[in-house]
């Protein structure tokens, strides 16, 4: 069993930055993919960014290539999500996500294992 969880979310204006980070318990998160969604009020949970569990491979979503990166520390059993320039589209509620295995990919439902989220507000 793995549990996530979340921090780093805040209120920040627009060309900001923020770091968010997710803690994961258990011995297996070296085997796990991790990735991060979020999910802004009224619409669906979309994809932000994925790494494999080596963090040899990452994915973004076209909206935050440029402006996100995602990262991994497997000493301290974190990913994280390094966010620049924000904007006011970026408000959402950031869920962290693992699943056992290497890829990474975009679909939600292949994750097995979420955060509680964190909310990230920018104002413009």
């Amino acid at each position: 069993q793995v549990q996530l969880v979340e921090s780093g979310g805040g209120l920040v204006q627009a060309g900001g930055s923020l770091r968010l980070s997710c803690a994961a318990s258990g011995r297996t998160f070296n085997r796990f993919a991790m990735g991060w969604f979020r999910q802004a009020p009224g619409k669906e949970r979309e994809f932000v960014a994925a790494i494999s569990w080596n963090a040899d491979s990452t994915n973004y979503a076209d909206s935050v290539k440029g402006r996100f990166t995602i990262s991994r520390d497997s000493a301290k059993n974190t990913v994280y999500l390094q966010m620049n320039n924000l904007k006011p589209e970026d408000t959402a509620v950031y869920y962290c996500a693992g699943r056992l295995g290497y890829g990474t990919g975009s679909i939600a439902a292949a994750y097995n294992y979420w955060g509680q989220g964190t909310q990230v507000t920018v104002s413009s």
